[in-house]
């Protein structure tokens, strides 16, 4: 079943960004999706694509697969945005990682879902729980666990996981890991959503601490990591990397419609 036909009010395009096509969904349409996935009870796999993971699909097949096969993906990036305003399709706003987590913990505690924080290092998810609870007061946590995305750890994860039933299945392993683990394995979990939060526990727990609103606003919230997290400079190489790229596909598509010929006789 498509994201169009679970949606309950206006169908998401799915927009296509250097051959990643992500939804066009706000945050509200995202948490609406999200409990209506968990209320139907079918596995349903959540992406939070940026600039990151598209340049990372480009060379791993694997990955690319995931994405595509994704129930939902989420516009998460300034770049992301950008991109989509160049080519063509502008996305009507962010749906990053963080933010997601802390409304669908708010979504579960009015619901009655249990949420399961898998990820991220040792007693950061319990941190996360805690910290949700303080803001959710209603939340129930169904369990917490570091683990690892290692394939050797799969089997013990999968029995923690079917043995404490969650309605939700937040994993914070990182891109692609995350992804991978949960396209592996979510059909034999027995829970609803399975969505991927890369560092979300980091910056919930406080572990690290998150851009300023008034920077995450003009989107140079990638200057504030690297300013804060030099080790992580190869890394934002892919961002230039990743506005060239979108750069040509918007000329190429600008010279596609010169050539076309004009529909008159």
């Amino acid at each position: 079943m498509t994201v169009a036909q679970v949606t309950s009010h206006r169908s998401p395009q799915r927009c296509t960004v250097l051959g990643i096509g992500i939804h066009d969904v706000t945050e509200d349409e995202a948490v609406q999706l999200v409990d209506r996935f968990v209320q139907e009870g079918i596995p349903r796999q959540i992406v939070t694509v940026n600039p990151e993971f598209v340049m990372l699909a480009r060379r791993d097949d694997a990955f690319r697969q995931t994405l595509a096969q994704a129930d939902l993906a989420v516009p998460d990036g300034v770049g992301i945005v950008w991109a989509g305003r160049i080519l063509g399709h502008p996305f009507r706003g962010r749906v990053t990682g963080v933010e997601l987590t802390r409304r669908l913990a708010g979504l579960a505690a009015r619901r009655g879902y249990r949420l399961y924080l898998l990820g991220a290092a040792p007693g950061v998810a319990e941190e996360t729980a805690r910290r949700l609870q303080q803001e959710c007061l209603a939340l129930a946590i169904a369990g917490t666990y570091a683990g690892s995305p290692d394939p050797a750890e799969e089997e013990g994860i999968v029995a923690r996981i079917r043995a404490a039933a969650p309605h939700i299945l937040l994993v914070a392993y990182g891109a692609p890991q995350q992804d991978l683990w949960l396209r592996r394995n979510l059909s034999r979990l027995g829970v609803p959503v399975g969505i991927g939060v890369g560092g979300s526990f980091d910056y919930i727990s406080g572990r690290v601490r998150r851009a300023p609103t008034w920077l995450r606003r003009i989107g140079l919230e990638w200057l504030y990591r690297l300013a804060r997290q030099p080790w992580r400079w190869r890394r934002m190489l892919a961002l230039p990397a990743f506005g060239l790229l979108v750069l040509g596909q918007a000329l190429r598509e600008v010279g596609r419609r010169k050539r076309r010929p004009d529909d008159a006789p």
